[in-house]
């Protein structure tokens, strides 16, 4: 049986096949890899940048209010998230009239965030229900508006089982 040389052109052939293959393979992930996760954590970083002295100011009246909101996020049999709030004020007596709102962050995917409204449910205690929340790692974020002005904003992270 007789086998053919291996010649120049063949050689060539193999070349352009094989960084063809390589050069394929890696603009394909590189759109996968954009398309799932763009790598930005808000919007407009620019607007994030000025709008910085004003969270601090927020965050610096929030501390001075020194009121006690906890939270508590509790999951269902079916998947799904009873999130509630108690809001007292510095000497402990209960809030109402304010408005919560909660929202869970998958802290790798922006995508899957679940807006959660909250609603009040009884003196100082806000209540709302989420349908389907995946297991894993979520950044609870609870903001709280009085007069349309947000005066509450707390970011924690929780593991749901």
């Amino acid at each position: 049986m007789a086998t053919k040389p291996l010649s120049g052109t063949k050689v060539f052939l193999m070349l352009v096949a094989f960084f063809g293959l390589v050069i394929g393979v890696n603009v394909t992930m590189m759109k996968l890899a954009i398309a799932t996760l763009p790598g930005t954590d808000v919007d407009s970083p620019y607007a994030a940048g000025l709008a910085y002295d004003h969270e601090i100011s927020a965050a610096q009246d929030q501390a001075a209010r020194k009121w006690q909101v906890n939270a508590h996020i509790e999951r269902g049999a079916d998947g799904g998230a009873v999130l509630q709030v108690e809001a007292r004020d510095a000497s402990g007596r209960p809030m109402s009239g304010l408005k919560f709102g909660g929202r869970l962050e998958r802290p790798t995917d922006k995508r899957a965030d679940l807006q959660v409204e909250l609603l009040e449910a009884g003196i100082a205690i806000y209540r709302g229900n989420a349908a389907f929340v995946a297991p894993g790692q979520w950044d609870l974020v609870i903001e709280g508006e009085a007069r349309g002005q947000r005066v509450f904003m707390s970011r924690n992270r929780v593991i749901l089982n």
